[in-house]
């Protein structure tokens, strides 16, 4: 019989990555989506139509899906939009969890089956930091309205797990990046705006802090630890990073020298595009994960950048052909 899984945020990046390497182990993959059901992504996938800023009908969904494991990747997800909408934030990225939660308690009270819960917790949780690299046991510092609502889900599932006995587990992700990641975070918009530049479909780019540090990682990789979690005899919480850490200026490095071109002279820096509060560098140390989940990240961060660009560049050449009619 297959087993069943439940995904919300099912047409985000991760929900895509997720739902394919479900369906290659034969599962059966069910979605949660905020608007009107439509395909996802080209999938064989069932979809509910479901709002974690709600949670009226989860009880109807979680008995009608009857899933085996849930996969909570929904969120309000982008940090500075976070502080233009804190409260609608907290809402869905924060109390969206808990409502979740309570669904899987309620469900199994009612039918006496087992649900295997996962939160996509954050990197941001970890915000301003003084001990590199953060590991399961490094302080929570948030410093924007979304991380501070994944401190609140992270420990909500803790909770969960440890008064109800749910098997419930955090993924402390840090950033993981893919060709399918929105072009409003920061990478996406450099590849993208990278391969117009290269044919003259675009003059600038615009970013904000440059000398940011992050952990990047590939999405692909990073769906099968959320899956390997929910394998284990136990639940518990696991930092998934690649452990390299590079700034914004490193990856325009990497984007900008594939093309051949020098990003100096098409990169301006936009005060605006600052954080309120920044998070200077975040590296992520894995360990706990790669010992007992047996899981390693696969794509380097230079292959990341390249991989991103090409889509980028496929794209780019397609409109400029519609531009110029060649």
């Amino acid at each position: 019989m297959k087993r069943v899984a439940l995904i919300t945020g099912i047409n985000g990046q991760d929900g895509s990555y997720l739902s394919e390497f479900l369906l290659e182990r034969d599962y059966d993959v069910h979605g949660v989506v905020a608007c009107e059901p439509q395909a996802s992504q080209g999938l064989p996938t069932t979809l509910h139509l479901g709002d974690l800023s709600d949670g009226s009908n989860f009880g109807e969904i979680f008995d009608d899906v009857q899933p085996d494991e849930v996969y909570n990747l929904a969120a309000q997800s982008h940090v500075k939009r976070s502080f233009e909408l804190p409260c609608y934030t907290a809402d869905v990225t924060g109390l969206g969890v808990l409502r979740l939660l309570e669904a899987v308690r309620q469900h199994e009270r009612r039918t006496g089956r087992n649900v295997r819960f996962y939160q996509a917790a954050s990197s941001e949780m970890f915000g301003l930091v003084d001990d590199f690299p953060q590991n399961e046991r490094t302080p929570f510092h948030p410093r924007s309205p979304y991380a501070c609502a994944k401190v609140f889900g992270y420990w909500q599932t803790v909770n969960y797990r440890e008064a109800y006995g749910l098997f419930a587990c955090n993924g402390i992700l840090f950033n993981h990046e893919s060709p399918r990641r929105p072009a409003s975070f920061v990478t996406r918009k450099i590849t993208r705006a990278a391969a117009r530049i290269k044919l003259g479909l675009e003059r600038k780019l615009k970013l904000g802090n440059l000398d940011a540090k992050r952990d990047w990682g590939f999405a692909g990789d990073y769906v099968e630890a959320m899956w390997r979690m929910l394998q284990q005899d136990q639940p518990d919480d696991f930092v998934i990073a690649t452990g390299e850490m590079h700034s914004v200026r490193e990856f325009l490095d990497e984007v900008f020298g594939y093309l051949d071109l020098d990003w100096n002279e098409y990169v301006e820096v936009d005060s605006n595009l600052f954080r309120p509060a920044e998070v200077d560098a975040l590296c992520g140390d894995s360990s706990k994960a790669r010992s007992t989940l047996e899981w390693e990240p696969r794509v380097t961060f230079r292959e990341l950048a390249q991989l991103m660009t090409e889509h980028d560049l496929d794209l780019a050449r397609r409109d400029h052909r519609m531009t110029t009619g060649e």
